[in-house]
Formats: structure tokens, C-alpha cells, sequence
């Protein structure tokens, strides 16, 4: 049997060689947790390398992300789909092992990390789905849900903000079940961080109500041994094991220097650490019995064998439960979410009511939150100005968490992470939420869930100069376009009642991506719709109101300035112009339309085109051409009431009416 220390050397070695072999990456961290992670991972992880997709795996994070080949090399080892050739297209293009760990590209990676930080909140998000999971779902004797988070972090993670965040609320929420290996080898990229990290890490956990176990020499396997014990053993805590590892280890000119975290050892320095490891071996080889020691496959298959069997048992027992607790970890919706949803939106544009899309959005999570056990919300300490709560929210605790809320306190980024992290872990469709200009707080967070194709719901209310008394530094301008113009985000600004349920209907039953859903704070007019129209609301585009003949003019609007622009086309219309005003709620639906339908919409023959919207105006110019105008935001706000507000930066019937009389005439 191969000794602990050649099993390490193997994760060390690969690590070291594919670096070189693509010129670039970071072999240090890899080579300084390797004994670490031999003994997490061949004495303790919970995992299936045939199937990584087992529900009740245990999850492994690594937000230090920059050391990827530690991630690829014990994947590898342990037997999933990733063999020798992949490891050796390293950050190559269209490899299977990018630089940082990249969600959907390697089979065995849970998140993507690289941003230092978000990896912790990500894990974070995980263990809280699966308390509030196992509190759903388990029954004596059938603990169906019962799994781990183990995550590893560097210096760095721990120095950026977000992991104050998700540390502290980790703590108060008691996630018992997420284990955090601290890489602590005093090392970043400027050298040592003596310099400019001197905080007492294991207090400042122990004061986020962790279990701390400081001290751990990360290269003596039976030290790390025990504290993943102690940690296991303590199921009311989150655990941080501080674990004092050397970067480099085993490279004799470069361990415990800034030297080996992020570039190549060199071919010298390669061969010099083989020598001092005692690894004869050439580059990228590994030997049979090292490959048979670390083989999961055996192993993994009796465990997820194990489950099936005790899933089945559950089923039998309780087989309501189980084909529920089935649908929500396929990801499935209720098979009659769909209609009732569609017959909320009716019931909405035959009510007619004027509200703000805030509270517009509060009832229908009143309407949709019965439907969809699985939905789990929560606001950055905004839930009764972002109107998040629905009446049958229950808080989830440490002592309770069978709920579907979170109050995640003032922490914008994290709460957008962990939020993914939930949608990683499966089984719930979660929903956050704060002012949408403290979406820049989270603004990395939206991205990685978007780079990700996670299903999390982000709600943002007070959503531009509408906002009102607090000012500028609470009023959003430029943050729509920001979200519009990001991969794989979908954006929604409803003008109503019935846009705004649209908009959750099509949020929940988006799989692909993050849904942004926009609110105003203030109250907005009922519009009243056709048969058609109502149908074609989820289009994202659509012709709300039009003038009997071909139209001369387009008003193009979103949210808020409907209203307004079909005031003003009421007025153009009684001087005898062919005036259409289409909504706009969700740009990127509308330009997934069939080219024809956009046509229809937006006739390319009709140039003479106003936008409107309380945002940014360079974005609308794409819908407008150089020769439209568009009536927005150039500036950052004011102090005063919404009202004065509007008018002072020109969002009133006269001022639009007399930018598109101007653009008629000029365009005659």
C-alpha cells in the first residue's frame, strides 16, 4: 500500500508538470495542501466519480481557485472523466481544465471560483440548502439528506469582505455540516502578508460563533485527520480548521516563497523537487498502485448504492415526500405551476390595479409561494421596503431550518452568492433581493451567476429616480444597462401589475441563467390589453397601443415611462399622428424573438424612434439608431421627492411630447 506521503506527491507532481507544460498557472497552493487533501478526500469525502452528480454527495469547494490543478488533479486520481490528456491541455482552449475551476466544463467541479471569496459564500449557499433540505425531508430513521461542504480558502479569500459576510452568517445559522480548510501558509502574490494581513483569523471565526481548530500542521496527515474528526463531530457549528502548510512544498528553491504561487517552476526547479520528494518518475506519470490507492470508483458506487437503498426505503415509508423531494432535485417545477400562474396574470389585468411594481411583485409571490414549495427567499435587510416576504414565509434558523426565508442581514454580495450557492446545491429556486443600486455591492456575485447559468432570482426595487428623498447615492442610472449588457442575464422592468407577474412567472421558469427582476418604488397605472397583447407580454416587447394606421412614430418604453409615453401618444394621436407605444419590460426575451416578430414590433422602414427611461440613455440607441432620440438619465440624481424629481429631469408628457414633435418635424 502506497504511503500517504507518495499519494500527496502524485496531486504535487501533476500539479507541478501541467503548469509547466502550459506556462502559466499557480503550482503552489496545489503542492502546499496536497497532504491535506489526500486526507479529506481518501479518508473522509462522500463521492460517486461515475455519477457527480449524486444528490446526497458531499461538495467540495475550492475558492482559492487559482489553484485549479489541485481540483483537476484529485478529480483525476479518484477516476472521473478526466484523464491525463485533459490534464495536459491545461488552460488550453476549450480544455476541460480552464484556469480557475469553471462549473459545467469538469465533471466533479460544484462552483466556478477564481474571485477570491466567493467560493466560501458559494459553499456557504450549499450547506444552508442542504439544513433547510434535511429539515424538509428527513424523518427518523430516514435521513435521506445528510451530506457535507467542504471548502478550501487561501489568504486572500479571507482578507476580501464577502467572506466576513458569509462567515458571520454561516455562524448565526449554525451550518453545522460546512467544514472550511484555512490555507494558511502566510504567502499571496506581493510575498509575505505579515506586511498587510495580521488579523487573528481563529478569534475572528470564533467570534462568527465557529468551531475553530487552529494550529493544524497541514503536511502531518494525522493532525488534519483528527481535526476533520473534531469538526465532523461538531454538527451545531461551521468548522474552520487552520491548517499552517508551506506554498511549494517539496520545491527546494521555491517552497515558502512568493516565487511559486502563480508562474512555473522551471524545468531546473522540476526536476530538483522530484529529487527532494524522492518521485522518479518522468513528467505527467503516475504509477498503477498509486492510481489503484486513489481509485473512488469502488468505493463511490457502494456509497451511492448505499443511498438508493435507503432512498428506497424512505419511499416506501413515505412516498409523497420522496417523489417531491425527486421533482425539486431534478429541478423540475410542479406540473400545474405553469397554468395557475397564467391564471394569476389574467386575474391581474382583469383587476386592474394601480400599485407599485414592489408590492405588485409582493403579491404575486402571494399567488406563485403556495405552488412552489421550493422557493427560498431572503433581502439584505430590506424585506419590508423590497416587499419579499409573502404570507407564508417562515424564517429559517439554526434551530429551525425547515423555512423558506432568509434575512440575510445588510450583505448585498454575499447574500447574491450564497443565493447561487443554493442554486448549485439543487433543490430550491432561491430569490434575493435589495435596492438595485446596491446591486454593485454584488455586482461580481450577478456575474458569476450568469457565467454559471444558476437559477437565482434577483429582486430589485427602488429602481431609479423614483427613489426619491434619499439621493444619488441611492438612486440607480447606469445599473440597468449594466445588467443588460451581461451574458446570460435575463433583465425584467415591468410597467404593472400584470408585466410584474409575467416577469416572476418567467424568472421561475428560467433554467439557464439569473433573472434580474426590476421595481419601482412608487405607484404605476394599470394599462389595459387585448387578448394579444396579454400573450405577447412574455415576448419581452409588444405593441401596447397603436394608431389605426401604419405608424410614423415608436415609443419605446420600460417600467415607469409607459405611463408616460402613452400619455404622450394619446395627446400626438389627437393632433392626427400614427403613434405606436411599445413596452419594453425584458430586452433580452424580445431579441430572442424570430426576426419577424421584431419586425412587427419595431418596423425597420419606421425610423423615427424615442426611448424612454428613468436609466442610462447610451444603451437605447440600439433600438433608436443615431437618428431617434432618447429621453433618460446623463447625470446621477437629486435629493427631493419623486414628483419634483421626474419633472426636473424631464420625464414629463410635455417635455416627451415636444422631443418627439421636434423629431417628426426634423425628420419630415
Amino acid at each position: 500500500m502506497p504511503s500517504r506521503k507518495d499519494l500527496a506527491n502524485a496531486v504535487r507532481a501533476l500539479s507541478m508538470d501541467a503548469v509547466q507544460k502550459a506556462q502559466s498557472g499557480h503550482p503552489g497552493a496545489p503542492m502546499g495542501l496536497a497532504d491535506v487533501a489526500e486526507v479529506l478526500w481518501n479518508d473522509y469525502f462522500k463521492h460517486n466519480p461515475a455519477n457527480p452528480s449524486w444528490p446526497d454527495r458531499d461538495r467540495f469547494v475550492l475558492s482559492n481557485g487559482h489553484g485549479s490543478m489541485l481540483q483537476y488533479s484529485l478529480l483525476h486520481l479518484t477516476g472521473y472523466d478526466l484523464g491525463i490528456e485533459d490534464l495536459k491541455q491545461f488552460r488550453q482552449l476549450h480544455s476541460r481544465t480552464p484556469g480557475h475551476p469553471e462549473y459545467g466544463y469538469t465533471p466533479g467541479v460544484e462552483t466556478t471560483t477564481g474571485p477570491l471569496g466567493q467560493g466560501l459564500a458559494n459553499a456557504v449557499g450549499m450547506a444552508l440548502a442542504e439544513k433547510n433540505l434535511a429539515a424538509q425531508f428527513n424523518r427518523d430513521g430516514h435521513e435521506v439528506i445528510d451530506h457535507y461542504t467542504y471548502c478550501v480558502v487561501g489568504d486572500g479569500c479571507l482578507m476580501e469582505g464577502i467572506s466576513h459576510e458569509a462567515s458571520s452568517l454561516a455562524g448565526t445559522l449554525g451550518l453545522g455540516k460546512l467544514v472550511v480548510f484555512y490555507d494558511d501558509n502566510g504567502i499571496s502574490i506581493d510575498g509575505d502578508v505579515s506586511g498587510w494581513f495580521t488579523d487573528d483569523t481563529a478569534k475572528r471565526f470564533e467570534a462568527y460563533n465557529w468551531q475553530v481548530i487552529a494550529g493544524v500542521d497541514g503536511h502531518d496527515p494525522e493532525a488534519v485527520k483528527n481535526a476533520i474528526e473534531k469538526a465532523r463531530g461538531n454538527t451545531e457549528q461551521p468548522t474552520l480548521i487552520c491548517c499552517r502548510t508551506v506554498i511549494g512544498f517539496g520545491s527546494p528553491g521555491k517552497a515558502g516563497s512568493e516565487s511559486s504561487h502563480g508562474a512555473p517552476l522551471g524545468d531546473d526547479e522540476i526536476e530538483a523537487t522530484r529529487q527532494n520528494l524522492g518521485w522518479n518518475h518522468g513528467a505527467f506519470e503516475v504509477p498503477d498502485d498509486l492510481y489503484q490507492a486513489w481509485d473512488a470508483r469502488e468505493t463511490g458506487a457502494a456509497a451511492e448504492k448505499d443511498w438508493n437503498e435507503r432512498f428506497a426505503a424512505y419511499e416506501k415509508a413515505y412516498p409523497e415526500l420522496a417523489a417531491e423531494l425527486r421533482r425539486r432535485l431534478a429541478g423540475e417545477l410542479p406540473s400545474d405551476f405553469s397554468q395557475k400562474a397564467q391564471d394569476y396574470i389574467r386575474q391581474c389585468q382583469e383587476g386592474g390595479e394601480n400599485m407599485a411594481t414592489r408590492k405588485a411583485s409582493q403579491k404575486t409571490l402571494n399567488a406563485y409561494g403556495p405552488v412552489l414549495p421550493e422557493l427560498v427567499g431572503g433581502s439584505a435587510d430590506l424585506a419590508g421596503s423590497n416587499n419579499t416576504l409573502w404570507s407564508d414565509c417562515q424564517a429559517i434558523t439554526a434551530g429551525d431550518a425547515s423555512g423558506n426565508y432568509v434575512y440575510y442581514g445588510v450583505r448585498e454580495f454575499a447574500m447574491t452568492a450564497i443565493g447561487s450557492g443554493m442554486a448549485l446545491h439543487g433543490g430550491v429556486v432561491p430569490y434575493v433581493a435589495t435596492f438595485l443600486i446596491f446591486m454593485e455591492y454584488a455586482r461580481n456575485a450577478t456575474r458569476m451567476a450568469a457565467l454559471m447559468k444558476q437559477r437565482n432570482v434577483l429582486v430589485y426595487t427602488h429602481d431609479s429616480i423614483g427613489l426619491g428623498e434619499d439621493g444619488p447615492t441611492h438612486q440607480p442610472v447606469e445599473q440597468l444597462a449594466t445588467l443588460r449588457q451581461t451574458p446570460n442575464m435575463s433583465l425584467w422592468r415591468p410597467c404593472d401589475t400584470v408585466e410584474t407577474a409575467v416577469a416572476w412567472k418567467a424568472a421561475i421558469e428560467r433554467s439557464d441563467g439569473p433573472t434580474a427582476l426590476v421595481f419601482t418604488r412608487q405607484a404605476l397605472a394599470h394599462q389595459d390589453r387585448d387578448e394579444q397583447q396579454l400573450a405577447d407580454i412574455e415576448r419581452g416587447g409588444y405593441i401596447l397601443s397603436d394608431s389605426d394606421g401604419f405608424p410614423e412614430l415608436i415609443l419605446i418604453a420600460t417600467g415607469s415611462e409607459v405611463a408616460l409615453a402613452q400619455e404622450a401618444a394619446t395627446q400626438l394621436r389627437d393632433q392626427g399622428r400614427q403613434v405606436r407605444v411599445v413596452s419594453m419590460p425584458s430586452t433580452d426575451r424580445f431579441e430572442a424573438q424570430p426576426a419577424e416578430y421584431r419586425q412587427k414590433v419595431l418596423p425597420a422602414e419606421v425610423t423615427c424612434r424615442v426611448a424612454v427611461e428613468a436609466g442610462i440613455t447610451d444603451y437605447w440607441y440600439k433600438y433608436v439608431g443615431m437618428e431617434g432620440r432618447v429621453l433618460g438619465m446623463t447625470t446621477f440624481g437629486e435629493s427631493a421627492p419623486a414628483g419634483p424629481l421626474f419633472e426636473a429631469f424631464g420625464f414629463t408628457v410635455d417635455n416627451l411630447l415636444a422631443i418627439s414633435e421636434t423629431l417628426l418635424d426634423d425628420m419630415a
